[in-house]
């Protein structure tokens, strides 16, 4: 599943393509962002017996290590002012989340979404800034950087990010598994667990989209919702009660945990990566 060295390593790229330098190799930031992350984790008590406050990203990363019932996974198209849910963990199996290493080769393909969204100062509300996916597997951690700047730059729904957007960024990633087989039966999937990807011909052209597997859930949207929205953002335009009658629509479900990394997060690591003068 993904991690959030993940999403460090996609700030990473972002960061580096405004500074005009290659970014960390995606082993070597999986390495140092497992050490920073550890050695919050090991400061020692102070003379009352507390542990010293931490600073709110690390308390944050302690405190997320375990999966979320999350609404906040960015989808290709949704905006979204609700929060995610964390269930908490145990201490000990908080720390064995955060201080392991990636299971994940940076040499293995997987397809791929990455979604910034940025974060409002005042309200803490959340509004999508761009995403872009491929289902076409990739080695990671050339899908992350490629996509990465893709979802930052090409996503013509807006303008490209800009340098001076980096501190109200989130970045989310979402590794995709388990793909189904296409299906005629368009109501054979879970909301809160499956990706959708549709496929049809209308008009003489064939038309498709996809949402994450977050979007109906954290849109609060009944599957017929879900799928007449899917519908419009493919290009369909007929009534909202006659999509039943598209006989050549198609369903493939996937799978994929969504995990997200502040912008304030990742700044925390590079400064203290950067103050170990670390070659970049």
């Amino acid at each position: 599943m993904a991690t959030q060295a993940h999403c460090a390593f996609c700030f990473e790229s972002l960061v580096a393509s405004f500074e005009g330098r290659k970014p960390l190799p995606l082993p070597q930031l999986e390495e140092l962002w497992t050490e920073h992350v550890g050695i919050h984790e090991e400061d020692p008590e102070d003379a009352d017996g507390e542990s010293p406050s931490r600073a709110p990203a690390i308390s944050r990363l302690l405190s997320s290590a375990t999966p979320t019932s999350n609404s906040s996974s960015s989808s290709l198209m949704s905006k979204s002012t609700s929060k995610s849910t964390s269930t908490q963990a145990s201490t000990s199996s908080s720390r064995t989340s955060l201080s392991s290493r990636s299971a994940v080769d940076p040499n293995d393909p997987y397809p791929l979404f990455v979604t910034w969204n940025t974060i409002s100062s005042r309200n803490g509300s959340k509004a999508l800034r761009g995403c872009i996916g491929t289902f076409k597997p990739l080695p990671l951690e050339k899908g992350l950087h490629e996509y990465a700047l893709t979802a930052a730059f090409e996503d013509h729904r807006f303008p490209p990010i800009a340098p001076s957007q980096l501190s109200q960024l989130q970045c989310c990633v979402t590794l995709l598994t388990n793909f189904s087989s296409p299906t005629r039966d368009i109501m054979a999937w879970e909301i809160g667990k499956h990706g959708i990807r549709i496929s049809f011909t209308h008009h003489g052209q064939k038309l498709g989209a996809t949402y994450l597997p977050d979007v109906a859930k954290e849109q609060g949207w009944t599957k017929e919702e879900a799928l007449v929205s899917l519908l419009r953002k493919a290009g369909w335009s007929g009534r909202k009660d006659e999509w039943r009658k598209l006989s050549n629509l198609e369903l493939v479900t996937y799978e994929g945990k969504k995990v997200d990394l502040s912008y304030a997060e990742f700044k925390e690591w590079r400064d203290a990566v950067k103050s170990k003068d670390v070659k970049t």
